[in-house]
């Protein structure tokens, strides 16, 4: 099978991707994170970033990595240097100084919002071709007053699109969740065949705008053994799964399934199938993080913009002591620079892609 990987690397200069790096959580490892990104010369390589946050803070995060990073504040993408060793920042200084470490915060969380925000307004307009987020908390998020389960729902908030599906990648696996951030008995109650055919379609188009002609799609069953012929669970899978797997076969997507969970990741980690698509949250997301955590990226399927983001949270146990590793937002870097178009060029297919608006 291939890998959701696109070969080639895009060269830097003019024609490189402009990438927006919300700054996250300015509270846990997020400043640590990007700043140690975006000093990796790979990461400057392949693309232009731009971080969207606090300036005095990521230079709190230099400090503390001993790095010798230029923090430069800008007031737009044009005013960018993209030279090695400085940092552009689009700083909205809404962070106090004394802001602590590795706790939540109502005032860190409200600026987190905002960079988002001011990302997604950059993106929309077409600045940037793509959004790398590190991470939010949710509880300082919503003490911030801003009300939403995570990313994935903000950023749909933010384009105005109706329906979004969270992909998590990583070199040996890809995963796409048909629910994700409600409880087990809800998210069953939710799954049904058309969210089912539109999550699949999704994906589907995602990995072949990254240049896999032909994917192989393993879907998923809801209960042990994909109810075993209804041996286990109450039919939900010829109900809610296989109505879906017939028309998009109809249409010549390979989706296969309702597969075992347990089985359908082994198969996938040793290469049988292109993308797994998961149920539920946990359903997805341990097999990923089994495979390492620091290696994965989250990629947020259906927007009108490519958007990636670390496949970990703030980290509040180790925020401000230098110990966060940068890898899977340089990761997240480079999977968002080979998948957005070049500067001036829309996304191929974008229109195609259920849930765009």
């Amino acid at each position: 099978m291939n890998s959701l990987h696109t070969p080639a690397t895009r060269p830097a200069g003019g024609h490189a991707p402009v990438v927006a790096v919300t700054m996250g959580d300015g509270a846990g490892v997020g400043p640590e994170v990007v700043v140690g990104a975006l000093a990796d010369a790979t990461t400057t390589h392949r693309c232009r970033p731009v971080v969207i946050g606090d300036a005095a803070r990521l230079r709190l995060a230099a400090s503390i990595l001993r790095l010798d990073t230029e923090i430069h504040p800008v007031t737009s993408v044009g005013e960018a240097r993209f030279a090695p060793g400085v940092v552009d920042v689009i700083d909205l200084a809404l962070l106090p100084p004394d802001l602590p470490w590795g706790t939540v915060s109502a005032v860190a969380g409200d600026a987190a919002y905002h960079y988002v925000r001011v990302a997604c307004e950059l993106a929309v307009r077409g600045d940037v071709q793509a959004i790398c987020t590190a991470p939010l908390n949710k509880e300082a998020l919503h003490a911030g007053g801003h009300a939403f389960p995570g990313h994935t729902e903000l950023l749909a908030h933010l384009t105005g699109t109706d329906e979004v599906s969270m992909m998590l990648s990583s070199s040996r696996l890809k995963v796409i969740h048909v629910t994700t951030h409600i409880g087990l008995i809800d998210a069953v109650r939710r799954i049904e065949p058309g969210l089912v055919e539109r999550t699949v379609r999704r994906g589907h188009a995602a990995v072949v705008a990254s240049g896999v002609a032909e994917p192989v799609i393993g879907v998923l069953g809801i209960n042990p053994h994909a109810g075993e012929n209804g041996l286990f669970g109450y039919g939900e899978e010829e109900e809610k799964i296989v109505p879906a797997l017939q028309r998009l076969r109809a249409d010549g997507i390979d989706a296969r399934g309702p597969l075992p969970a347990d089985t359908a990741f082994f198969l996938a980690g040793r290469g049988d199938y292109d993308l797994i698509v998961a149920m539920y949250h946990d359903q997805g997301h341990g097999p990923v993080k089994v495979l390492g955590i620091d290696a994965g990226v989250n990629i947020t399927v259906g927007l009108p913009v490519i958007r990636t983001s670390v496949d970990h949270g703030t980290a509040f146990d180790i925020a401000g002591t230098g110990k966060a590793e940068a890898g899977s937002m340089i990761e997240a870097l480079r999977q968002a620079a080979e998948l957005a178009p070049a500067p001036g060029a829309r996304r191929p297919g974008l229109e195609e892609v259920p849930g765009a608006s």
